[in-house]
């Protein structure tokens, strides 16, 4: 039986829906995607967080890291280490964009950061990497690449992610990566990764091919949805540890790519990069920042006007310990120079040098 889902409202509302939105994060962000490449009608906004579009190739990211971490005799970082790694990423760039040091590294990308300052000096220590050590970490910030062609394949894991690997680079790959290759790359149920590692050569040809591909949400083309007044709202941590963040920058420049950089794509179509947010807003973690996307969608879409700033409150260990600006990317928050670090109103948005 078919349902008329207008039909319904009306008969109980007496008034269809004036305006329907969709508003997903993680593997969810991948279904509001979809939707609107594919059924640009159906909804008048979407909100996607955790950038999932590029299926795909995202479940080899999360290999690369777990392989990074496994190369060699040696290799495996005990989680005990992350929060030195962290601290010691912090010491290099925490400062250099924003101007002032606050626990957070506003613009990841730009942080060049070499592990190689914590190789150990004697023997190996909880405040030291060893030799393999340093070339697994250098190998998470590395974007992942075919060894053959060169070509990058996905995005890394960045500087400051450090204290979210735990799941990734842990003792045993991500069950989620591991079931993708299993059923759909492979499509043998017999499959054992210890046996049969996945390559970043011929596997990742593999998994694109056409058949594979369409549970991908990564067609740039949204002329229909943004014509009839669609507008996209994504937002990303570069935190995250576990679709890496890059992903949602490609998009966001594809995008902009595919329908040209104009004024009205660029009215349509927002992305914020939040310094520090890991896996989804939130309040979890050790280190995490929450606000309230829907909300921001719906004053955007029923308001006219698009959000250039957001307020985000960041939580540490659960607690709320101050606000944060963040800005349109490809802006950054930069501090004025006078106030609290953790009050928003002591930043203002610019383009990065």
């Amino acid at each position: 039986m078919t349902v008329d889902a207008k039909a319904l409202a009306t008969a109980f509302y007496g008034n269809a829906p004036k305006l329907s939105y969709v508003s997903e994060c993680g593997g969810g962000s991948r279904e509001s995607l979809s939707e609107i490449q594919r059924y640009p009608a159906d909804y008048d906004a979407a909100g996607v967080y955790g950038f999932d579009g590029y299926k795909t190739l995202m479940h080899f990211g999360q290999l690369w890291v777990y392989q990074a971490a496994h190369q060699e005799e040696g290799s495996y970082i005990p989680p005990e280490k992350y929060p030195m790694i962290h601290q010691a990423v912090l010491d290099k760039c925490d400062a250099q964009v924003d101007g002032i040091k606050d626990g957070v590294i506003e613009n990841p990308p730009s942080c060049k950061f070499d592990p190689k300052v914590l190789l150990c000096k004697g023997a190996d220590g909880p405040n030291c990497l060893t030799a393999p050590q340093v070339k697994a970490v250098r190998t998470i910030y590395t974007p992942v690449t075919n060894p053959r062609t060169k070509k990058e394949i996905y995005s890394p894991l960045f500087p400051g992610s450090e204290l979210g690997w735990r799941q990734m680079a842990g003792p045993q790959p991500f069950p989620n990566a591991l079931e993708f290759m299993k059923w759909v790359v492979f499509a043998d149920p017999n499959w054992e990764y210890q046996k049969r590692p996945p390559n970043f050569d011929s596997d990742v040809a593999l998994a694109s091919q056409p058949e594979k591909t369409v549970i991908n949400s990564d067609n740039p083309n949204l002329k229909e949805f943004m014509a009839r007044g669609g507008k996209l709202l994504m937002v990303s941590g570069w935190a995250d540890a576990g679709i890496a963040p890059g992903g949602a920058v490609r998009y966001h420049n594809e995008v902009l790519a595919k329908m040209g950089n104009t004024k009205a794509v660029r009215e349509s179509m927002r992305l914020f990069m939040v310094p520090g947010m890991g896996h989804c807003p939130g309040i979890n973690g050790a280190e995490n920042y929450d606000v309230d996307t829907f909300k921001i969608l719906q004053q955007w879409k029923q308001g006219g006007s698009a959000p250039d700033q957001l307020i985000a409150t960041r939580y540490q260990s659960g607690k709320p310990v101050g606000k944060r600006l963040v800005c349109a990317y490809p802006q950054v928050a930069v501090y004025k120079g006078s106030g609290a670090a953790e009050d928003a109103a002591n930043f203002s948005c610019k383009m990065p040098k």
